[in-house]
């Protein structure tokens, strides 16, 4: 279950940031100028956050599972298409069908850990899925230089496909199904499309002002996503169904952390996006060595972000919550400070490693923290909700720090930023990060003191309130939970048949 959730899961975030290094060979071969390489980056990342959100829903719906696999395999068809591209509008064309199917299986993958361990383990299983994820954001850049440099900007995506075949045989022999038993029989098709407008309205505008400045066809983008996200708050809070009920958000944990999610990954997205670019136009680092430079978040996270989560279900999220943001800030502080022909060790890796600590120290608890903060019922909704936050984020952050630090495009054909722009305004983009990740830990000061905190009406095992089908205390060690879904136990409980079946995707019986 975990290997499935990681592997598809980091495809998806992998190519986020495996691009950006590759840029300028994609550049060469496909003559294209700017604007053409931000919506390469940018393709993915609208269709990712448009989408994420009703994908939550449709996971809990029709199945996690199935879900999941029905992303993995856009996402593959998607990759494809992108390796063989021949012209920069197949090539987009390729990354928005990409974002697509990393819609439909982020979500899942979150929804099918939570639904399928215990919750004794779902901490440190959740820290495992956000640690490896995140290295595979990270790693992203060392590893799309380093397929430049070997051979060609194509292979990026080549190698999704192996992976994506390799997942969906998982899934489908050894992962069981989980459904919302309690979800709606009706869509909220007013919502899904208010949402999409939204964000894809915002999303363009912000685009197309890094682009082309703010023409005409700019303000009608942002004046659609605005006007989409009032009508959204209005239908939601009016329907029956909603896509996104906003009782959710009276629960204090799960607002604090979604608006930290928000101050966090927003200051990521342009953190990876201009550090990589730096590095190889001002300080003349090579693919493959800007790349290389952020190992070390690599490397820390995947050795301290499990250690992370079981640490937060000990002594709560909020001092991690807190401290992490702030390490974080330290270290996009030390980087303000680099500049031309800057020597890795001593001017790059003590903020790379500031950063990395701070990651390692956030990224479990705020994602288990999100989880826990709702029913488990709606959990795959809640991780559409959080990662549909996290995507915008870096979506934003990448078309708005920009532009708001004066780092202006060097024109249609002359690279992908201004060296001169790029120079004067990294310091300040670096310097506007670091007031978001002190935001980001000022948000965490709102969570309660203690253990991560309980939605409503769930007790201290997540469970149901004794008298509603509540686990006996007796069995608290032994039993495997999956309150409010339809997956089986992977063993039986004490006391009862060995019987136990479920409606996985291979139609066999809960082991």
């Amino acid at each position: 279950m975990l290997t499935a959730t990681v592997l598809g899961s980091g495809m998806a975030f992998l190519d986020s940031t495996v691009v950006t290094v590759a840029l300028p060979a994609i550049q060469g071969e496909l003559d294209t100028g700017l604007s053409g390489l931000q919506w390469i980056v940018n393709g993915y990342m609208v269709t990712l956050s448009a989408l994420i959100l009703l994908s939550g829903s449709l996971s809990d719906r029709f199945g996690r599972v199935r879900l999941f696999m029905w992303g993995v395999t856009v996402f593959a068809l998607a990759s494809a298409l992108c390796t063989f591209a021949p012209t920069l509008e197949w090539l987009v064309a390729g990354r928005i069908a990409q974002g697509v199917g990393g819609a439909l299986l982020t979500p899942g993958s979150l929804a099918i850990l939570q639904a399928g361990f215990r919750e004794q383990d779902r901490a440190r299983a959740i820290g495992a899925w956000s640690g490896l994820t995140g290295v595979a954001s990270a790693i992203g850049p060392f590893v799309g230089g380093w397929l430049v440099q070997i051979g060609d900007w194509r292979l990026i995506f080549l190698i999704n496909l192996p992976l994506a075949a390799a997942v969906l045989a998982i899934a489908w022999f050894k992962v069981p199904e989980s459904r919302d038993p309690e979800a709606a029989r009706r869509l909220d098709y007013p919502g899904a499309l208010l949402g999409v407008l939204a964000l894809g309205g915002t999303t363009y505008a912000l685009i197309q002002w890094g682009a082309v400045g703010a023409t005409p066809a700019v303000w009608a983008g942002a004046g659609v996503g605005v006007l989409a996200l009032a009508l959204f708050l209005v239908a939601e809070a009016r329907v029956p169904d909603p896509m996104l009920p906003l009782g959710m958000f009276s629960s204090r944990g799960f607002s604090a952390t979604n608006a930290a999610t928000v101050l966090v990954y927003g200051s990521l997205g342009p953190l990876f996006f201009l550090l990589v670019i730096y590095l190889q136009e001002v300080a003349g680092y090579s693919p493959v060595a800007a790349g290389a430079a952020s190992l070390p978040i690599t490397v820390l996270m995947l050795a301290l972000s499990a250690r992370s989560g079981k640490l937060a279900s000990r002594i709560g999220p909020r001092p991690q919550l807190v401290a992490g943001p702030l390490l974080v800030g330290a270290g996009l502080w030390l980087l303000s400070r680099i500049g031309p022909d800057a020597p890795y060790l001593t001017d790059v890796l003590p903020g790379v490693l500031l950063v990395a600590l701070g990651l390692s120290t956030t990224v479990a608890p705020l994602t288990a923290t999100v989880l826990a903060s709702v029913p488990e019922r709606h959990a795959g909704l809640a991780s559409g909700v959080n990662n549909t936050f996290a995507r915008g984020a870096q979506l934003i952050g990448v078309a708005a720090v920009p532009a708001l630090a004066g780092i202006s495009g060097g024109g249609e054909t002359g690279g992908t930023a201004d060296s001169g722009s790029l120079v004067a305004g990294f310091g300040p983009a670096m310097l506007i990060l670091v007031g978001l990740c002190a935001a980001a830990a000022l948000c965490a000061l709102l969570l309660p003191r203690g253990r991560v905190p309980r939605a409503p009406g769930e007790d201290r095992r997540g469970s149901p309130p004794e008298g509603a089908g509540a686990v006996p205390p007796d069995a608290e060690d032994t039993a495997l939970r999956f309150c409010g879904v339809s997956g089986p136990p992977m063993r039986s409980c004490p006391g009862s048949s060995a019987g136990l079946t479920g409606d996985g995707p291979s139609g066999g019986s809960g082991r």
